[in-house]
Formats: structure tokens, C-alpha cells, sequence
């Protein structure tokens, strides 16, 4: 059986705070001090007339709407993507 390696963003603040996207992968980091989790952003299903599409907002960062995606995880994809270009 072989692994795919997953690459992961972690940013290091002057006062020692971790920021990073979170993956259940990187749940050992959580148990290592205080933990605070913040949504950045909103994967959530948008309906046109050609019927349910994926859109993902991340206005909480103050950034655009992204898609529409046939898939919800081209908007995973596409809403990580954005956060790892612009947040680190």
C-alpha cells in the first residue's frame, strides 16, 4: 500500500502562536497548549438553474467568493489553495 505525502502550512508568530490550516493529521499539535480554532472560511452547497454547485466564501479573512464547483472538493481544493497563498 503507499502513502501519498500531504504537505501542510504551519506559520510561526513572533510570540510562539501556530497557525495553520487544520487537518486531523495535525491534531497532535492541539494537544501540545491552548488550543483556539477559527473559521476563515465557508464551503457551502449554492443551487443555479443548472442545479447544486459548491461555493467557498472566505469573506471572514476578507477574501472573494470562490467557484462555482461542480464538487464540493474542487471548492476544498480551491478554498486551501487561496489560504495557503494568502494567509502564510
Amino acid at each position: 500500500m503507499s502513502q501519498s505525502k500531504q504537505e501542510y502550512s504551519i506559520a510561526v508568530a513572533p510570540d510562539g502562536r501556530l497557525m495553520f490550516i487544520y487537518d486531523d493529521h495535525l491534531a497532535g499539535l492541539c494537544e501540545e497548549g491552548e488550543v483556539r480554532t477559527k473559521r476563515v472560511s465557508y464551503v457551502e452547497p449554492a443551487y443555479d438553474r443548472w442545479g447544486q454547485t459548491w461555493t467557498a466564501d472566505l469573506s471572514p479573512v476578507n477574501g472573494p467568493v470562490l467557484g462555482p464547483y461542480k464538487l464540493r472538493e474542487e471548492a476544498l481544493d480551491a478554498e486551501t489553495n487561496w489560504l495557503r497563498e494568502n494567509l502564510f
